[in-house]
């Protein structure tokens, strides 16, 4: 004999009910949040592509167009054309002067952060916290004493003159030690008993897992070096040696009266950082999110 059963659905709960109805009301006050920062975000930007393609005329228009009314890329042929703004040039010092740090940051902010993750020694912690005591410190505080470093060692107006300050990082060797501090010591321990020597179980079996965080932080520190303009405007004294940041300001005197020319030049400046974050963005937040989660 076959029991045939049936299966009545229970009344959700008025507080369930209320419960959802307030949810996803927060998660539409959210999205609307998000929707007018990204708005907020993007207007400057999409601004400035967009200029680049008008006329000085129209661009101060009252009131001010968003589209071009005729598509140009005048500014452009005007700007490469232009024999006084070198562009490959500014390029590469801007690129050298960002790879260089962007390399020596990551080596050492990856061993410091490996040596306070797996040793004890005497001094370990207050060592630590006067490196993480630098975070509060404003650049403009040790400005002059690193100025007169570089003219003691004769590093003005030279582009090694705005890697060396910045050889260590105190955020890079924090984000580093809460990785490493992930990797079992247990793996450390085999590889000395191998017979492996401390430099060599840093490069073959720490580096190799540090993937994600130090994608994040070469990318900080090449937006960061890229777009910095104080310093550079401080050491470097001679227009062969100026990175873009500094054209772009040298630019903008020369040809203020055509605000044309200075926003297709700031594109200039712009697009290499976004191409940067386009490609890497997901290492971004792999490296933000696991660091997080330790």
């Amino acid at each position: 004999m076959t029991t045939l059963e049936t299966t009545v659905q229970k009344p959700v709960p008025v507080h369930a009910r209320a419960g959802q109805v307030q949810r996803a009301a927060g998660l539409s006050i959210a999205y609307i949040i998000l929707l007018l920062g990204l708005f907020v975000t993007l207007v400057p930007f999409i601004y400035v592509v967009l200029s680049s393609f008008k006329t000085s005329l129209e661009i101060i228009r009252v009131p001010p167009t968003l589209l071009p009314e005729k598509w140009s890329l005048q500014n452009y042929v005007k700007i490469l054309m232009d024999p006084t703004v070198p562009l490959l040039h500014f390029y590469g010092n801007s690129m050298f002067v960002s790879m260089a740090r962007v390399t020596i940051t990551l080596f050492t902010s990856s061993f410091a952060g490996y040596v306070f993750a797996k040793y004890r020694f005497r001094g370990q912690t207050l060592m630590f916290t006067f490196i993480l005591a630098t975070l509060m410190i404003p650049f403009q505080v040790i400005m002059i004493p690193a100025y007169l470093i570089l003219v003691t060692l004769g590093l003005i107006d030279s582009l090694w003159g705005l890697v060396i300050p910045s050889l260590v990082d105190a955020f890079g060797i924090f984000l580093m030690k809460q990785f490493i501090e992930s990797i079992p010591n247990e793996l450390l321990d085999a590889a000395r008993i191998d017979g492996s020597s401390e430099f060599r179980i840093y490069a073959r079996i720490v580096l190799p897992q540090l993937g994600a965080p130090l994608a994040a932080l070469g990318i900080f520190t090449f937006v960061a070096t890229w777009n910095d303009y104080l310093w550079p405007l401080i050491v470097i004294t001679s227009a062969e040696r100026r990175t873009l940041p500094l054209l772009l300001s040298w630019y903008n005197n020369q040809h203020g009266s055509n605000p044309a020319l200075t926003l297709t030049a700031a594109n200039f400046v712009m697009f290499p950082v976004l191409i940067v974050y386009v490609f890497f963005q997901r290492w971004i937040v792999q490296g933000v999110t696991l660091t997080g989660f330790k």
